[in-house]
């Protein structure tokens, strides 16, 4: 758990940056989608429910990505 914790505080290389920011863009559009006042038809909640897992999946493993210069 200690070694989870050391590899999300460290730093991130500045690709997986920019994936960590398109995954919480993604999560972000898929939470609104699921979280809209009106009824949407069952396909554009579908959408959205995957666009929120994969936004989430993809920002949570670009910030465990760090870099190596131990080599």
């Amino acid at each position: 758990m200690k070694k989870i914790l050391n590899r999300a505080s460290a730093p991130t290389p500045k690709f997986f940056k920019v994936l960590r920011n398109v995954g919480l863009a993604l999560a972000a559009v898929g939470g609104t989608i699921l979280a809209a006042p009106i009824a949407l038809p069952v396909l554009v909640t579908t959408i959205g429910g995957y666009l929120a897992v994969a936004g989430g999946v993809l920002t949570a493993t670009s910030q465990l990505t760090t870099t190596d210069d131990s080599k």
